[in-house]
């Protein structure tokens, strides 16, 4: 049997009564759009992730562009993120017509590299995206440190972080607003596409309220140009019956988490950093090998599939060539992008499974493995 890299299947098998319970009371509600379902998990996710506010959109790509929008940011305005994020990153920035900008990596977590950060702003930078990258957070601490002392803004991608933490602190909550993605793979996933961003500021959820709705606040009566990006309600409804098993989720991520270091240790697989003050949530458990090809083609004809996160940096893409990005630009971002890999990881695996792509890697390491 085949173990996929992510699979759904298990987990809503579990789940299906309360799943198509929560649909069924959506169809009964007599309201499709922007009804209770939508603002109660607003509510709830926002108390989760400990801000004031929450706007749920249809997806975290429109999520970050609404939040640049709501920030003023725009035409000929400079963004700072990584290159080795999703492409929606920085497609949202551009969708927003503003300008990225790409700073290197940490070597050992592959997150943002704060140290770098200052060299990189210009006169024309207004805004710091850092990507909470593989369920870990970006070290906020000292990004906000530089941030404020150059008076720009912060939109945290927490699209892979649901549930993580900095120092007792939930991304989401750190900067000016947090953008979630309920991507069905994501540590909260939905069943379709699903978005929201948290803010504690009341100015920017009521624009943002507006932006995804044409601008009007009522209806019918634009106050400024807007879109439609709105949660949907029967995803909002799924989300609701989720949300309290999250804390579940990530509990059984990190398990697997601490079975793969346990087997793996002392092989020359590169196992993933988390960092001091973090909690680590592990959407994905990305290893690094300098034979990675070779390893993830054997892995594929052994049943078992792996991902990589990302083997394109975002500056080395052609859709982007207008920036100006070239091979060599990012030196830690373009080597991590030749060794890093994902091994399976969703709190449905089982420890057997688990076993099996363990020891696969085992052979074909031709090293022994802790089982």
């Amino acid at each position: 049997m085949t173990i996929k890299v992510w699979d759904y299947v298990e987990e809503y098998k579990i789940e299906r009564e309360e799943i198509l319970a929560a649909v069924d009371r959506v169809f009964q509600s007599g309201v499709l759009v922007l009804g209770n379902s939508v603002k109660s998990f607003e509510s709830e996710f926002a108390t989760y992730c400990g801000v004031r506010y929450g706007v749920g959109v249809d997806n975290a790509t429109n999520g970050i562009c609404l939040a640049l929008k709501a920030l003023g940011i725009g035409q000929g305005d400079e963004v700072i993120t990584v290159s080795n994020t999703a492409v929606p990153t920085v497609s949202a920035i551009v969708q927003a017509g503003a300008i990225p900008r790409f700073v290197d990596i940490e070597s050992d977590t592959g997150l943002l590299d704060v140290s770098k950060l200052e060299a990189a702003i210009t006169s024309r930078t207004r805004c710091v995206i850092p990507v909470h990258l593989y369920g870990q957070s970006v070290d906020m601490r000292s990004l906000l440190k530089i941030t404020s002392l150059h008076k720009l803004r912060v939109v945290e991608d927490c699209a892979q972080a649901h549930g993580a933490s900095h120092f007792g602190k939930r991304v989401g909550s750190m900067g000016d607003m947090g953008v979630f993605s309920f991507y069905p793979t994501k540590l909260l996933g939905g069943y379709g596409d699903g978005g929201l961003i948290t803010t504690d500021s009341e100015e920017l959820d009521a624009q943002l309220r507006r932006l995804r709705f044409y601008g009007m606040k009522g209806t019918y009566n634009a106050e400024e140009f807007g879109y439609n990006s709105r949660l949907d309600e029967v995803q909002a409804e799924i989300l609701r019956v989720k949300l309290p098993r999250l804390d579940g989720y990530i509990s059984r991520r990190r398990a697997l988490a601490e079975r793969y270091r346990m087997i793996l240790n002392g092989t020359s697989l590169r196992m993933p950093v988390e960092r001091d003050g973090n909690f680590q949530a592990y959407y994905v458990f990305v290893v690094r090998h300098p034979d990675r090809d070779r390893i993830i083609a054997e892995l594929k004809a052994n049943d078992i599939m792996v991902n990589i996160s990302y083997p394109w940096p975002i500056h080395t893409m052609n859709a982007f060539s207008n920036l100006g990005g070239a091979v060599g630009d990012l030196p830690v971002t373009e080597a991590a992008a030749k060794l890093i890999f994902s091994l399976p990881m969703y709190p449905t695996l089982t420890e057997q499974q688990q076993d099996t792509v363990c020891l696969a890697l085992g052979n074909i390491l031709g090293e022994t493995v802790g089982i």
